[in-house]
């Protein structure tokens, strides 16, 4: 049986999908995409398998879990994955421009990290101020 294997990142948020022959269902960490909540996380990882379309998508069944991070970083990192995996389970030099010109952090991991809080301030940047007077 064929599959294909395919992680991303995105911020602390690691992703890996697993597409193989099937009927077209979906898994995200052990829950069908159907019933996942809440709405924006479901919508965000339905985009690639809406632009891949219903032809690709009904002929496999597609696992993905991930870990770390919060829920959209999680959402965005399982996105990424699925759309690497459809890419290269089709083989489609067209599915992968249609990707990229809808969004090209469907196919490249955005690397932003968040920065380390320093000492002598409340956040990464912002120190406390000195009054001279």
């Amino acid at each position: 049986m064929k599959y294909v294997l395919a992680s991303a990142r995105r911020k602390t948020a690691r992703a890996k999908a697993l597409i193989k022959e099937g009927r077209g269902r979906i898994f995200i960490n052990g829950t069908p995409l159907e019933i996942l909540e809440p709405e924006p996380v479901r919508l965000k990882i339905m985009e690639p398998i809406m632009l891949a379309g219903e032809e690709i998508i009904s002929k496999v069944d597609i696992y993905a879990e991930a870990h770390g991070g919060g829920i959209m970083g999680q959402a965005s990192a399982i996105r990424t994955a699925i759309a690497r995996a459809l890419i290269e389970w089709t083989g489609s030099e067209e599915l992968k421009n249609l990707f990229e010109e809808y969004d090209r952090h469907l196919i490249i991991e955005d690397p932003r990290q968040t920065e380390p809080k320093k000492p002598r301030g409340r956040s990464a940047r912002a120190k406390r101020q000195k009054s001279y007077r």
